[in-house]
């Protein structure tokens, strides 16, 4: 599958089957993570790839909106130093949304789903993955194969994004 192909066909999976991913799947969708570009090339994340059922299930408390981590096959949550004091440095937020991406678009074309949940809950987190108290874990990415395998190749909804003429401005707004 191509870059393009896989951008527009990409779509948020949040319901799998029952069986684990195949270990070099799961190897090659950290890989695309480790790949992500970075600001100065720091690198400031680990990646803690989850796939034990209890701790899938533990770790789908972390937010009013992670419960689809339960049933996935594997989870990777996107562990920094903390992004919240002030003087933080924004750029780390914009590298952790780069190698998430590279995680699901590599997932996507292994026929691998996969979603996003915001941790809301750090205790939560720190309890499941056992971080240091110096790290912090604003995200985590569920995977799995899909249990509708539909989910590969539905087409978007209608209205579910915008035209693109109403999102680009050129030279002003």
């Amino acid at each position: 599958m191509d870059a393009w192909t896989a951008i527009r066909t990409k779509r948020m999976v949040r319901r799998f089957e029952a069986r684990p991913l195949d270990p070099e799947h799961l190897a090659q969708i950290l890989d695309a993570g480790r790949h992500a570009a970075s600001s100065k090339n720091q690198q400031r994340w680990d990646f803690v790839a989850v796939e034990d059922r209890a701790r899938l299930r533990a770790l789908s408390k972390c937010g009013p909106f992670a419960g689809h981590i339960a049933d996935a096959a594997a989870a990777v949550a996107l562990v920094t130093p903390d992004p919240r004091p002030p003087g933080a440095s924004a750029s780390l937020i914009w590298d952790l949304g780069l190698a998430a991406e590279n995680m699901m678009i590599a997932a996507w074309e292994l026929g691998v789903g996969s979603c996003p949940a915001t941790v809301y809950d750090q205790s939560i987190a720190r309890d499941v993955l056992m971080f240091p108290e110096d790290r912090f874990c604003g995200y985590v990415l569920s995977f799995g194969y899909p249990a509708d395998p539909g989910d590969l190749t539905r087409p978007l909804k209608a209205g579910g994004r915008r035209p693109l003429d109403d999102v680009v401005h050129r030279e002003t707004w």
